[in-house]
């Protein structure tokens, strides 16, 4: 039987998966040591089990655990990763070159170096949230000290050319830095094929818990060093102060080895269920996919429904299906999402979008409820809506001069 409601939000967290939880349990009760406290065996078994948690995460990206570094989640490890950066390289120039659709961890982070006196560079995309190399290689410099994009987008599921965008950055001996937040333990990452220099990831997208995440720093060709952002006792090689959560990263390092195990057949089966929901919701009139539907996630659409409020549209089937408008960090807003705006999106479109994020409990039976309850409450509130029978009877929406309000 088919239980309700359904979740199809997983780009904004995903539920533990048991075995995650299963393998952190004892670290609360029974092997709950500091694992700073090296002078007896509860502070030795701690560390023992940080640090194979911590080789697991590095395997997931093809790092050392040397490389990695533990932070509270991806918005520390932004944080952490730019700012970091700014500080040590700041003899070397104060450029540093972002895009446009980024996550706001990132964005707000370089406003707040802007005010520094950091000069940043903020890099359009096209419709389908590409960025163009051409200008990127044109506005890096030898005071470009980092180059930052995403490897994979949070609201239409774009993945960047990340191998070409480092040797970019490579030439004129910038660092790249990706924040892989929604493509870690979905799809193959390398940090060493992909030329990457610093990566931010985080537990609760790939099926373990909140509150936990990492950043991957290189140690050699380049070793790169980052300026501490929280002082304290000098945890995590100096860069990162603080006592280790080490339930977390456990299960951080349990979901790390899963996704190894099961990233291919995960993202084979979450491709085929997205692309039938996708197919099938474009049945419906004037509904559009946004994004780049060659490049992408297995398990992320979002698509626009011309002449429908998003916000009314979730409203409509939210009880029984968890959906989202945008990213989840910037959902409190009735603004339209910045990364569609940024691919050219009016504010209609904009504001009639929906994205659906698949994951690993997601079902074929859960699809075909969402397509049947999305199709009804799209034809329910376009029956409502005078602007939809101004189309359907031909009329150019576009002539009409709408009054200010």
């Amino acid at each position: 039987m088919l239980k309700l409601p359904i979740y199809l939000d997983n780009s904004a967290t995903t539920p533990a998966d048991p075995r995650v939880v299963d393998t952190m349990v004892p670290y609360f009760y029974e092997h709950f040591g500091n694992a700073a406290s090296r002078s007896h065996p509860f502070g030795w078994e701690a560390e023992d089990a940080v640090d194979q948690a911590r080789e697991r995460i590095g395997k997931l990206i093809g790092a050392t655990d040397k490389e990695i570094i533990i932070t509270s989640g991806a918005t520390e490890a932004d944080n952490l990763a730019i700012k970091g950066v700014y500080d040590m390289y700041s003899r070397k120039g104060n450029h540093i070159v972002t895009v446009t659709t980024e996550h706001k961890a990132v964005l707000d982070t370089c406003k707040h170096l802007e005010k520094q006196g950091a000069q940043i560079t903020y890099l359009k995309t096209d419709a389908e949230g590409n960025i163009d190399l051409n200008e990127l290689e044109s506005v890096v410099t030898d005071k470009t000290i980092m180059v930052a994009v995403m490897y994979a987008n949070n609201e239409i599921g774009t993945i960047a050319p990340i191998r070409q965008i480092a040797d970019i950055a490579h030439k004129k001996g910038a660092l790249m830095f990706s924040d892989a937040t929604q493509a870690a333990g979905k799809i193959s990452i390398d940090v060493d094929r992909d030329g990457i220099d610093l990566m931010a990831f985080t537990a609760h997208k790939m099926y373990g818990p909140k509150g936990v995440g990492a950043l991957y720093v290189r140690r050699k060709n380049p070793r790169v060093k980052v300026t501490a952002q929280m002082d304290g006792g000098g945890h995590e090689r100096g860069m990162r102060s603080g006592t280790l959560n080490v339930p977390g990263i456990v299960g951080f390092g349990k979901a790390a080895e899963l996704a190894m195990m099961e990233m291919e057949i995960d993202a084979a089966r979450l491709s085929v269920m997205r692309d039938r929901l996708e197919n099938e919701l474009c049945k419906i009139e004037e509904s559009y996919v946004n994004g780049n539907r060659r490049s992408r996630l297995p398990h992320i659409t979002n698509i626009s429904f011309k002449y429908v409020e998003g916000e009314g549209l979730m409203m409509a089937f939210n009880q029984n299906i968890a959906v989202s408008s945008g990213s989840a960090c910037t959902s409190a807003s009735l603004e339209p999402s910045y990364v569609l705006k940024a691919l050219g999106l009016g504010d209609d479109l904009a504001h009639s979008s929906i994205r659906f994020s698949l994951g690993r409990f997601t079902t074929d039976e859960q699809i075909q409820y969402t397509i049947d309850h999305v199709t009804k409450a799209v034809n329910k509130l376009r029956d409502m809506s005078p602007l939809w029978e101004m189309f359907k009877q031909g009329i150019d929406l576009n002539s009409i001069e709408w009054a200010e309000h």
